[in-house]
């Protein structure tokens, strides 16, 4: 009788142990799983994070539209800022010059980068970029200007290409910031005008001692935040 309960209850006590051992095993491998679930879902949503961040700066923060400049009559561009201050700028314009005395329109393009060192608010709306710097690259799409100099003069004739130009400006701006709850299309609209001159301006100027105002273009422009 005393066996018989001995080896019956040695039965339930390895029973208990057995099933208790079973159920920390499942915990462990269910842990372990969950682990490597959420290790993999981190992981993926930091890749996909990155990959959407990436994409965005691609985005371009505003756009602008500016008359004269050496660019064209008119320019339409879109820009990036960036920088702790969004004090650096670089844009891209495609511009337009009617016939004039020529035969036919022509069409330029721009690659502009802008340098404002200084924001300064006068109030909640207003705010005023007292100065801003640029250097710009821009050439016209037609077959009447070279960049190389053609067979038909002399080398060393002229010695530039007449395709592209280089291009230096200083200007103002005043911006207007849009209260958030009338925001449609931006959140803020600029205002800025540009004094501009370009190599062979400036080789001129030292040349000839131009006047100021032989040498130097004013320009206006729009700019219109987006983002």
């Amino acid at each position: 009788m005393s066996n018989s309960w001995s080896i019956t209850n040695f039965c339930q006590t390895w029973n208990r142990l057995f099933c208790l051992s079973l159920f920390v095993a499942l915990s462990v491998c269910i842990h372990a799983n969950t682990q490597d679930s959420t290790t993999m879902y981190s992981r993926y949503s930091r890749r996909v994070y990155r990959y959407h961040k990436a994409w965005n700066r691609i985005i371009p923060t505003y756009s602008k539209v500016q008359y004269a400049g050496g660019m064209g009559l008119m320019s339409i561009g879109m820009g990036w800022d960036y920088g702790k201050r969004s004090q650096w700028e670089t844009e891209m314009f495609l511009g337009f010059i009617p016939r004039y005395s020529s035969d036919e329109a022509k069409a330029t393009f721009t690659l502009k980068q802008n340098f404002i060192p200084w924001n300064t608010p006068l109030g909640k709306v207003v705010h005023v970029q007292p100065l801003t710097c640029s250097f710009y690259m821009n050439t016209i799409f037609n077959d009447e200007f070279w960049t190389q100099e053609p067979d038909r003069y002399p080398t060393g004739y002229y010695g530039f290409s007449t395709r592209i130009r280089m291009n230096l400006a200083i200007g103002q701006r005043i911006q207007f910031r849009i209260p958030h709850d009338k925001r449609h299309f931006s959140k803020s609209i600029s205002f800025y005008y540009e004094l501009s001159t370009c190599d062979l301006y400036l080789i001129s100027a030292a040349t000839n001692h131009l006047k100021p105002i032989d040498f130097l273009r004013l320009s206006f422009g729009i700019k219109s935040d987006i983002f």
